[in-house]
């Protein structure tokens, strides 16, 4: 019998390589299965980090040494990194420059497995290959020095979508989604503090980011959104007070994104089951036809699973499942007890 919820995959997935991924992934979830991702494995398990290799090695960018390194900070306190923000030399032109972000290649590497084995039979005929690409702020609020962010931010994102006009050249419309991962804008609207503040216009800024982004995207290709709390220790660096804030930047990216949205995921920490966490879902706006995904799903957790979706079920009429972000930096020995997990909640 079908599944009667959708099974999401965020992105990263700690296994070897992109078929090992595709054959695991497929025959646990099998027909709650939509999109199945490549598992960023290799350069790209740490999300954006291959990112920060590359700008260190672009000979436009240096170290910034005269500002204090940024200090990656957990929600208790705990730094979890501590680095060097990165800026343009004194003779770069950042009107002009490029990016090699690698992520068309990357993606065209993996559709070609997901393609033999789909036509093999081992991924379901009907389930899109997901692309999931971090929005332009994120590299810029996690490496680029505060100073030199508004002359970044727009030539990364003319990399970003150079990449995007690649993967739609290579990749058949049909079989694609894409997904575009929002997590440092999240953390702007938290005002974390370690990022040295934020802009006066900060919301209209995100707003009109995720809706340009979105735009890049035909209407032949499905569009979804993942937002986030980051997870560089495998949990949030800020532990939400409700879901207010995924509502807010949720419903102004919806008010502006002129083509269809396909999916949207919003995280729900472990612990969180109680009904002030889901109360703001009542003002949540996403048009139809579109999918909410909750990122409710823990390790190990089943009856908390259950609790979660029981309570999340009082404020949304229908949703998929997931996990709070990609398991990049998770123990590959949970890979199958998460698995279960979902498969488990998605047959709720």
């Amino acid at each position: 019998m079908p599944s009667n919820r959708t099974a999401h995959l965020v992105g990263s997935i700690p296994l070897p390589d992109a078929e090992t991924v595709f054959r695991t992934v497929s025959k646990a979830l099998g027909s709650s299965l939509k999109r199945i991702p490549d598992g960023e494995t290799g350069d790209r398990s740490r999300w954006i980090w291959f990112q920060r290799a590359m700008l260190e090695s672009h000979p436009d960018m240096e170290l910034d040494t005269d500002t204090p390194p940024f200090e990656v900070v957990q929600w208790n306190g705990k730094v979890v990194r501590k680095t060097r923000w990165m800026r343009f030399k004194d003779d770069a032109d950042p009107s002009t420059l490029s990016f090699p972000t690698g992520y068309r290649d990357a993606a065209v590497k993996s559709y070609q497995i997901y393609a033999r084995l789909r036509d093999e039979g081992v991924i379901g005929s009907d389930v899109r290959f997901q692309v999931s690409i971090p929005t332009p702020m994120a590299t810029a609020y996690m490496y680029i020095s505060p100073n030199a962010r508004e002359a970044y931010i727009p030539a990364y994102e003319r990399a970003l979508a150079q990449a995007i006009s690649g993967i739609l050249d290579a990749i058949p419309h049909d079989a694609l989604a894409i997904q575009w991962d929002v997590c440092q804008e999240v953390l702007v609207f938290e005002n974390y503090e370690p990022f040295g503040g934020r802009p006066a216009d900060y919301k209209q800024q995100i707003f009109d980011e995720l809706a340009r982004v979105g735009r890049l995207i035909p209407g032949t290709v499905e569009l979804g959104y993942h937002l986030c709390y980051g997870s560089p220790a495998d949990e949030h660096l800020i532990m939400p007070k409700d879901m207010g804030v995924l509502v807010e930047i949720a419903n102004g990216l919806t008010s502006r994104l002129s083509r269809r949205l396909d999916f949207l995921h919003l995280p729900v920490p472990k612990d969180r089951s109680d009904a002030a966490y889901f109360e703001p879902l009542r003002s949540l706006y996403v048009p139809e036809g579109a999918e909410v995904m909750l990122g409710l799903v823990h390790f190990d957790d089943i009856q908390g699973d259950a609790v979660r979706m029981a309570a999340a079920g009082d404020y949304l009429k229908s949703f998929g499942v997931a996990t709070e972000c990609g398991w990049g930096r998770t123990d590959s020995a949970r890979v199958t007890g998460l698995l279960e997990s979902h498969a488990r909640a998605a047959a709720i």
